[in-house]
């Protein structure tokens, strides 16, 4: 059986997108020549890796036997990559992360901004999942670390402190709400709202403890960013809770007012995991030292 390193990095990249066609994008390739290459490591290997559904493809288990390893050795190759740019000149790398809304909109941008002028040589695949789907992801090995909420079950993997993350509803400056010290979730499923957009880690988190009150939020209109969610506050069109730090950076010139939620949820400690710190490529472990430990 012989797979060489770009379809192992091929395979990883379909698994990932659950699609040989954003798979393909991701590697660079030709959806002719990746799809190929998939075939011809089902005919090499004599089994069938690939699930195909009508809305994409998931690994079958000898397709998550050839993610574990793909992992392995491409972390091995990494790791050696890395040790070796230490003799040469600065790190040298790829990193994968995972992570939530609130981290990748309003804690990793300055911190990775810094790390990343400060290592060329490293690159860094950024991606936002769900908490739990971060978890799941990170202990099947499909990323190197990730940052999530501590309100999912982090199993056996490593963790280290990140953020505090408080979760506020935002409305208008002369709403009836705007005055209240804090407020519940369920108080205000009955108002109309302004989302992200669909797959956005934050509204598929809103809308998990919204139907655990037998509810569904009613979205005016989704939109990306948290500036322009609260720019449509501002203008009158909905409610909207995000991240206290955003609700501050848009307040701007006081046309919104930011009402604490309640709920034991709203206060999440942003966490990063790991399945094991210190086997992560040189780079890697850096970068984790850096959003830790650093002045980020």
């Amino acid at each position: 059986m012989r797979f060489d390193l770009t379809d192992l990095r091929l395979f990883l990249h379909v698994v990932e997108a659950e699609s040989i066609t954003r798979g393909a994008e991701r590697a660079g390739m030709a959806l002719g020549s990746a799809s190929e290459r998939i075939r011809s490591m089902e005919m090499t290997g004599g089994v069938l890796l690939l699930e195909r559904r009508p809305r994409g493809v998931r690994p079958t288990p000898a397709g998550q036997a050839v993610v574990h390893h793909a992992r392995v050795v491409l972390g091995q190759l990494e790791q050696m990559r890395g040790e070796l740019g230490q003799y040469a000149k600065g790190l040298r790398g790829h990193v994968r992360v995972l992570a939530n809304t609130a981290a990748l909109a309003e804690f990793l941008p300055d911190s990775l901004a810094s790390f990343l002028a400060d290592h060329p040589g490293v690159d860094v695949d950024l991606e936002e999942r769900p908490s739990r789907e971060i978890v799941d992801a990170i202990a099947s090995g499909l990323a190197d670390f990730g940052i999530v909420a501590d309100t999912v079950d982090l199993g056996a993997l490593q963790t280290k402190p990140f953020r505090t993350d408080q979760l506020v509803l935002v409305v208008p400056a002369g709403h009836a709400l705007a005055d209240r010290s804090e407020i519940a979730f369920r108080e205000v499923l009955d108002e109309p709202f302004i989302g992200l957009g669909h797959g956005s880690a934050l509204q598929a988190h809103l809308a998990s403890h919204a139907a655990r009150a037998g509810r569904t939020l009613k979205f005016r209109v989704r939109v990306s960013g948290f500036e322009a969610v609260c720019r449509m506050v501002e203008s009158g069109v909905g409610l909207a809770v995000v991240p206290e730090a955003a609700a501050q950076r848009s307040g701007g010139a006081g046309a919104i007012r930011s009402v604490p939620l309640s709920d034991a949820w709203a206060l999440r400690r942003l966490t990063l995991c790991a399945r094991n710190v210190s086997a992560l490529p040189v780079h890697a472990k850096q970068l984790v030292h850096h959003l830790t430990c650093g002045d980020a």
